[in-house]
């Protein structure tokens, strides 16, 4: 995929997949229901658009190994290991999954208007270093269709 064809995936079709989730559905790995996992993705989302700060956990000598894969086109592995969090989902902030996908298309929107200026600006990701724009747009892309997969939505 192009840079414009992630971008347009994030902004439009995610959610939209995401829609098509019963709230009840059962993960194929990992401990998240669909709920945790869109409020997750959208920390994620406000980490890459500068709303969260982290210090860099990568050894630096790690980090372009780290940073290849994550700019490659291979998949995350199921029941990767974010050291970021914590081994038990933290509960679901929002009543329903419906407000946490509102929630989720509007940090998106707002992870747009924080490149907008300047797309070659740089915001920290806690593992893979410093990013710009089409860093995290393809990190997100990612990000996002490894756990479409997890709920059993192919891409």
């Amino acid at each position: 995929m192009t840079h414009s064809e992630k971008l347009e995936f994030l902004l439009k079709t995610f959610s939209q997949k995401l829609k098509f989730l019963a709230p009840d559905t059962k993960p194929d790995w990992g401990k998240m229901s669909v709920q945790q996992m869109v409020e997750h993705m959208s920390e994620s989302i406000r980490n890459a658009s500068g709303k969260l700060h982290y210090e860099v956990l990568t050894p630096v000598e790690k980090l372009p190994v780290y940073r290849d894969f994550m700019l490659s086109d291979k998949s995350f592995k199921p029941d990767t290991i974010n050291p970021t969090l914590p081994t038990t989902p933290l509960p679901a902030k929002h009543v329903d999954l419906r407000s946490a996908i509102a929630e989720l298309e509007i940090e998106l929107n707002d992870f747009v208007s924080a490149f907008k200026e300047d797309p070659y600006h740089k915001i920290t990701h806690p593992i893979f270093g410093e990013l710009n724009f089409e860093q995290w747009t393809h990190l997100l892309c990612k990000h996002a269709i490894h756990h479409l997969k997890q709920f059993g939505i192919v891409i």
